[in-house]
């Protein structure tokens, strides 16, 4: 059974000491209702940098991460419906790829 990476973009910070504690909830329940399919919970990231030819952009791209998760499904189907129950789909995306193996 194939991983995938789900990357998150956008997403906000809880203005309340209460926001952030139901947000965490939220992330643990969806966590949760994956099970075994969680093979990597992930955490979330800084403002990326963007290496190119040109030179370095410090400005997280033109649509920042701000996360990632691993997880394991049968095919890319059932990956996109887990991605689907994401908290972070209130206020951003989850995009998903497989990760092939080398």
């Amino acid at each position: 059974m194939p991983n995938y990476l789900f990357v998150y973009h956008g997403g906000k910070m809880p203005e309340t000491p209460e926001e952030g504690a139901a947000v965490m909830e939220q992330w643990g329940a969806w966590f949760a209702s994956m099970g075994d399919a969680v093979v990597d919970g992930g955490n979330p990231v800084g403002i990326s940098n963007t290496v190119s030819a040109e030179g370095v952009a410090e400005n997280g791209g033109s649509n920042p991460v701000s996360g990632y998760s691993i997880v394991r499904a049968d095919d890319m189907t059932g990956a996109n419906k887990l991605a689907a129950g994401c908290p972070i789909i209130e206020h951003g995306t989850v995009e998903v790829a497989e990760i092939m193996p080398m």
